[in-house]
């Protein structure tokens, strides 16, 4: 069952799962995830990479190809069934009221044609505005985002763009059509610290101009400090909790969000002391696990991890907070004798 949060749902996901043919065998990359996204609501799916975020992202998109493919699950927006869509409603939808901001806008971006023309070309793709118009609003939306002489450097191709401006124009280009909807994939991959905070303030920025909705994928707990509502801890393609920011923050009760918030620096950390880190590698997703698929890692783990696979269940004070371990409510006391 999702949980609902206090605003109307927007993007409702349920029990979605997505496996990729190889020549290795088939890799379960998602496996029954069921989120829920509000209007105006920002959520952020947080994990380490292969946790299944991106393809979680890219199956709300409608942009999952072969050798990947849905086996299972509803995916609903704004009461729509999306998996119900032609190619042709999808395109209509993507850039429209549903709209992405890629990890790589060096990618994203095509290399031949102005950044300008490429953010009118999406303006026109969903609006009857004649060419001038379209370019007028791409060089208002690079001025929105902070890009400096808009209207000229509209008329720069992508390789004339540092890395955070292109971040910028992709944002620019993503809110072009005011979307409900933004999913922001690790969206400053790759940026140095101080363009990471000028993208995220960009970011912020765009999300109120349009009153969207975001989903926010990261792997960067900092990120979600600073804006997210509530937060999706994702492992071996599976939720394993799910709580709001502060719940998560200051009473995680899954292991493994433990030992994310652990492995962050601190300011009051004695100079010298190392960083705590998870131990071991994740899993391998040809087979699905028997049991939890963190038990090999965590210094929590009983028997019953290894051969039963853990629900999410509510945990904790709060209603909303909800965890996948055996042993969430015996955390809080637990958490002191975790090996350093």
């Amino acid at each position: 069952m999702t949980h609902t949060p206090p605003a109307p749902a927007l993007l409702e996901v349920e029990g979605l799962e997505v496996e990729f043919k190889t020549e290795d065998g088939i890799v379960h990359a998602v496996n029954g995830v069921s989120l829920v996204v509000g209007m105006r609501e920002t959520l952020a799916v947080v994990g380490e990479s292969g946790s299944g975020k991106s393809v979680t992202a890219l199956s709300i998109m409608g942009l999952v190809t072969k050798p990947g493919r849905i086996t299972n699950g509803a995916v609903s927006f704004a009461g729509r069934d999306l998996r119900t869509l032609t190619d042709k409603e999808y395109r209509g939808l993507r850039g429209g009221d549903l709209a992405m901001i890629f990890q790589d806008p060096l990618s994203s971006l095509n290399p031949a044609f102005r950044v300008g023309d490429q953010i009118a070309e999406a303006i026109r793709a969903h609006s009857d505005t004649s060419k001038a118009a379209a370019r007028e609003r791409a060089a208002e939306l690079l001025a929105l985002v902070g890009i400096p002489q808009a209207s000229t450097r509209a008329r720069d191709y992508p390789h004339q763009f540092s890395g955070g401006m292109r971040q910028r124009a992709m944002i620019a280009m993503a809110i072009a059509n005011v979307p409900k909807l933004l999913i922001a994939d690790e969206p400053t991959t790759a940026l140095d610290v101080t363009i990471q905070a000028q993208v995220l303030e960009v970011l912020q920025a765009a999300q109120r101009e349009t009153d969207a909705a975001m989903l926010l994928i990261t792997h960067d707990l900092g990120i979600v400090a600073g804006l997210a509502d509530r937060v999706v801890v994702m492992y071996a393609g599976r939720i394993v909790e799910e709580a709001t920011l502060d719940d998560l923050f200051y009473d995680p009760r899954h292991p493994y969000t433990i030992g994310l918030l652990g492995s962050l620096p601190r300011l009051d950390d004695k100079r010298g002391e190392p960083l705590r880190t998870i131990p071991g590698s994740p899993p391998g997703l040809y087979s699905l696990s028997v049991g939890c698929a963190l038990a090999p890692r965590c210094a929590f783990a009983i028997d019953r991890c290894r051969s039963e696979q853990p629900e999410l269940r509510v945990a904790g004070a709060a209603a909303d907070h909800r965890s996948a371990c055996f042993r969430a409510e015996e955390l809080p006391g637990l958490r002191s004798e975790q090996p350093a």
